[in-house]
């Protein structure tokens, strides 16, 4: 008989869940505001400025942020454990990782919505 022992943080099926999760929720969002902006009277900065001072978009576009740092998070992570051996580097390349991201969704936010 073989003793398996699994070892690793055991992420497998909920990361790739949350993956497919988030893939469909950035998906059906950008329909939507793809739908919201085709249905705008003209391209300008009124017509932007009234879009996102709706409370839906603001809450949504804050999930879809929130969707896709996740979603590169899980992505990227993935790799550097895959790819990268020595724990040193891959503790340092996670961090980076994930200071950018934290940084990109904090400029992301006070883009479009001048936090």
């Amino acid at each position: 008989m073989v003793n398996r022992h699994v070892v690793g943080a055991h992420y497998g099926l909920k990361d790739w869940l949350v993956q497919r999760v988030t893939a469909i929720y950035m998906a059906l969002f950008t329909v939507f505001f793809a739908v919201r902006l085709l249905c705008l009277p003209e391209f300008e900065p009124f017509a932007w400025h009234e879009l996102f001072s709706s409370q839906l978009i603001r809450f949504l576009g804050f999930l879809f942020v929130l969707s896709l740092c996740y979603h590169a998070w899980i992505g990227v992570r993935d790799i550097w454990m895959d790819y990268v051996k020595p724990v040193g580097v891959r503790l340092a390349l996670h961090m980076v990782t994930l200071f950018l991201l934290v940084g990109c969704a904090g400029w992301a936010v006070h883009i479009l919505w001048g936090l």
